[in-house]
């Protein structure tokens, strides 16, 4: 067992990372040791990057304790570069922390000097001197590596600057000259954002903090009113909307809600949150209020604009999108199914189950022509055909004179089929023997839909199953 991480306190004794806790209590026989607990220590990581999406969205995690802040364009906004890494440094050691952070022109050089320099913001004419003092450990290579270059009496990275490449290739690998470039910043190493990046974005920085449930979605309408101009100017409007809020002590709420169809409708957007304040009730705590209200557009598309006719169905199918998205908002975006077509003859392959609201999103629904229907069909199939006894005088094509279903005997007095269906060919299964279906009506007057599977003369073994029920 060997020590992880210190606090303040166990610095000052001297104890260091990787010593032995054994060793340890032998330094310092009262000394209290917690078990590490990786997957609390990444969740409280990702709770600060979600803090840092208040200076900029592209927030990528650094390994186990740092972050990488793409703040191109960003720094205006604060003040400059100095004042908003003071700002993000002094706000983090209020909470507790003990940080370092350094802004430069490339992440190599941030990490490096963030974890081995003294921080600040470094110009970019300023890499190499900077850099240059540093210990090889600066560069992000493996333990080994560094021994090996430590060994070789290469212990800066200056003197890995100023010595032949060819020769450093040849005995350490490219690695090395890669991480050398990257920290000097003639090599570009992208960032990879934590979360997707909204395509749209705008936010309210509050003087005072927000906490009613009122209050939220006001702000929230006002800020879709500052986003309508963007979605007009692109001729779209947003399909995934999500709603961040900043609390005052750092934690982040993140509420997402989808539409039918796109839109850029401030009222309806700001409905479109009510309902999902109400089914995230329980688990929302604005605590001492949200300092911060960012609406952002994940997706949108192209928004079309048609003249209303004289029948009102576009007023109906607009109706129609209302009530979808409210609901999905509210219990869910599969709260709602409705069904697609597919080709297939085999009645489970021929419908699927899909939420109405991606379907109202593909294809605008026509009240005048309903889908397409077999009046033949069963207007109940059963999740998965069940097997049953029955008895056929009739053979091989006659439907069966009795049968028994689920402990009860059923005596038929009218049929009509078969019905022959198989599998498609091209598809997983085809080998599968043919089905023939018959309508059945018993003597009660229950009518059913059931199928026998195999063929006499064909199959060895022909078994009889119950699908569905008809009206």
């Amino acid at each position: 067992m060997r020590l992880t991480a210190l606090d303040e306190a166990a610095e000052a004794i001297k104890l260091r990372r990787n010593m032995g806790v054994a060793e340890a209590r032998a330094i310092y026989p009262t000394i209290e040791v917690i078990e590490e607990d990786p997957a609390a220590d990444q969740r409280f990581l990702e709770g600060i990057a979600d803090w840092c999406d208040r200076y900029t969205p592209l927030v990528a995690l650094d390994g186990r304790d740092g972050l990488f802040l793409d703040i191109t364009g960003c720094a205006h906004l604060f003040g400059g570069e100095k004042a908003l890494l003071k700002d993000i440094l002094k706000r983090l050691q209020q909470m507790g922390l003990d940080v370092h952070g350094a802004i430069t022109s490339s992440p190599g050089l941030s990490w490096a000097v963030s974890r081995f320099g003294q921080g600040g913001v470094i110009e970019a004419d300023a890499a190499e001197r900077i850099a240059a003092p540093l210990p090889v450990a600066a560069l992000r290579l493996a333990e080994d590596t560094i021994a090996a270059l430590t060994k070789m009496g290469l212990k800066y990275v200056g003197d890995l600057i100023e010595t032949p490449r060819a020769p450093l290739t040849r005995r350490f690998g490219a690695n090395v000259l890669l991480r050398l470039d990257q920290i000097l910043g003639t090599d570009e190493e992208p960032i990879s954002p934590r979360l997707p990046i909204a395509s749209l974005s705008a936010e309210r920085r509050l003087i005072e903090p927000v906490g009613a449930e009122e209050d939220i979605l006001e702000l929230t309408g006002q800020i879709a009113t500052a986003l309508k101009p963007s979605l007009e100017a692109r001729g779209a409007g947003g399909r995934i909307f999500e709603l961040v809020l900043f609390r005052v002590d750092g934690r982040v709420f993140r509420i997402s809600a989808g539409t039918a169809r796109p839109l850029r409708e401030p009222k309806r957007i700001a409905a479109l949150f009510a309902e999902r304040l109400q089914a995230v009730h329980d688990d929302f705590d604005a605590g001492y209020g949200f300092e911060i209200l960012r609406l952002n557009v994940l997706r949108h598309e192209a928004f079309d604009t048609t003249q209303g006719d004289f029948e009102g169905h576009q007023q109906k199918d607009a109706s129609l999108a209302v009530f979808v998205d409210r609901v999905s908002a509210r219990l869910g975006a599969d709260c709602l199914q409705t069904f697609q077509l597919r080709e297939s003859h085999v009645p489970e392959r021929a419908v699927l189950s899909v939420p109405a609201i991606d379907v109202l999103s593909s294809a605008t629904i026509d009240q005048r022509t309903p889908p397409p229907s077999r009046s033949e069909r069963p207007v109940r199939l059963l999740e998965h055909p069940e097997p049953m006894d029955a008895f056929a005088i009739e053979v091989p094509d006659g439907a069966p004179a009795n049968f028994h279903w689920r402990r009860m005997r059923h005596r038929v007095i009218r049929s009509e089929g078969p019905e022959r269906l198989a599998m498609e060919w091209w598809v997983d299964g085809s080998d599968a023997a043919a089905r023939d279906y018959f309508r059945v009506e018993d003597d009660q007057g229950h009518r059913f839909w059931i199928y026998r599977e195999g063929l006499y003369g064909r199959d060895e073994q022909q078994n009889w199953y119950m699908h569905g029920m008809l009206a």
